[in-house]
């Protein structure tokens, strides 16, 4: 078995600028301190040439491939990598076979890395398994998705994770810097547009070279690299959104949460952010619609009210035009008084229901259709409360045997405060009743 599947014959000397640049050397490795600091568990495999099982979980662009190459290069141990965007389950279990006889007759433990491992399905990643268990091989898996949901619990559970955050523009800055050497053309690049370039990569190292790379392949030796060349160039690009993965969840959490705090500009902002990325409309309206009974509720009526109303509007407009009228509902939850109450009072009631469901109606209040569903006292005694002043009679409407409880307790901003009014009133009703029959008791 050959070390690693990197190595070849002839290497290639048309290569993107990205792979031209890629560090060699640790200490060239740009950020991370927190995962490649001399005492740190990462460096220390490396170091010390001694491997457990990780998984290396970031951003593209952040080094995930770059740890793995310098691990590649160092390394005394077999190395094999393979990307599961391109591999099949059938290369997997090849070399799972390849590796578990070099370890059965050889004593020797192979590295593998799995680049982009979330892209494996369960039964793909269940077939590393046994061979980590035995201990012929140690797996290093790189995932731009979050492996709480993408990574097998059983195979999460066998391995580090280890967490690289985007790169801060002044690491970008100083690679960019580091790479203009490589990019064939004399050319003054200002640091200025260098900057700017870093800036706009959102923290993307692969990103931000090839931009610098398409730049400078479209200018002439001698030409000048300015801001505007930089801008030019971004204007064409799409935004940074994935649809599908954990940054649309992360965004639409900012967005609930923004309007939660009642801070309508940091929501437009995410709304902004959402909606010009290509987000479904109907899928936010849907979360304003929830918003409007979850954070508000009965502090403002009329919160579910103009949310139906946009969810139509959005349908009858499409976009963009359906934008204003996003914004609209946006601004109105985020400046209308919040409340939980209704939500606290269905998951307490949600928590009776499930453990009493085997309780019945009263009878009083059951449904009597049939002769014989009367005879047997179905509806008997029901109190029609219009037929009674102020259109009131109390009766007990729950099951005889669960403990009277309040679910909904108003809170004491926007229209609760009238609703608080109401309840009190039917209490007084309720009490002054109960009394009146206590006293003709007697």
């Amino acid at each position: 078995m050959q070390r690693s599947i990197f190595e070849t014959s002839l290497a290639p000397t048309d290569v993107p600028l990205a792979e031209k640049v890629r560090p060699r050397l640790i200490q060239e490795i740009k950020g991370h301190k927190n995962l490649l600091a001399p005492q740190a568990a990462l460096r220390q495999m490396i170091d010390k040439d001694q491997y457990s099982s990780f998984i290396l979980w970031g951003p593209p662009g952040s080094g995930k491939t770059t740890i793995a190459r310098l691990i590649e290069s160092t390394t005394s141990m077999t190395f094999c990598a393979f990307s599961a965007v391109l591999s099949k389950i059938a290369d997997v279990k090849a070399l799972m076979e390849k590796a578990r006889q070099l370890h059965q007759y050889q004593n020797k433990v192979t590295l593998v890395f799995v680049d982009e491992i979330h892209r494996f399905n369960k039964s793909q990643q269940d077939a590393f398994l046994p061979y980590i268990e035995s201990g012929a091989i140690i797996l290093i898996g790189a995932t731009t998705e979050n492996p709480s949901f993408e990574i097998i619990s059983a195979l999460l559970s066998r391995c580090h994770v280890f967490t690289l955050e985007p790169l801060p523009e002044k690491h970008l800055f100083a690679i960019l810097k580091r790479a203009v050497e490589h990019v064939g053309r004399k050319l003054d690049i200002k640091d200025s547009a260098l900057e700017l370039l870093a800036e706009k990569a959102g923290g993307d190292a692969r990103r931000a070279l090839n931009d610098l790379e398409l730049i400078c392949r479209n200018a002439e030796n001698g030409d000048s690299i300015e801001d505007a060349d930089v801008l030019a160039l971004l204007s064409k690009r799409s935004m940074f959104y994935d649809k599908n993965g954990e940054e649309h969840y992360n965004l639409i959490s900012a967005f609930q949460k923004s309007i939660r705090g009642s801070d309508p500009q940091a929501a437009l902002y995410w709304l902004a952010r959402m909606v010009e990325a290509g987000e479904d409309p109907l899928y936010i309206t849907r979360r304003l619609v929830r918003i409007a009974s979850e954070d508000i509720g009965l502090a403002d009526p009329q919160a579910i009210v103009q949310a139906i109303a946009v969810k139509d509007a959005v349908h009858f407009l499409g976009m963009p035009e359906a934008n204003t009228a996003l914004s609209q509902l946006t601004v109105y939850l985020a400046t209308a008084p919040k409340s939980n109450a209704i939500e606290d009072a269905y998951l307490k009631a949600k928590t009776d229901a499930i453990k009493t469901s085997h309780l019945k109606a009263p009878l009083s209040v059951r449904n009597a259709p049939t002769k014989l569903m009367k005879d047997l006292g179905y509806n008997k005694g029901y109190r029609y409360s219009h037929d009674f002043a102020n259109n009131y009679s109390y009766q007990n409407y729950l099951p005889e045997d669960l403990k009277k409880t309040d679910y909904y307790t108003p809170s004491k901003f926007g229209f609760e405060k009238e609703i608080q009014k109401r309840i009190d009133w039917w209490s007084r009703l309720k009490e002054q009743q109960l009394k009146d029959e206590e006293s003709n008791k007697k």
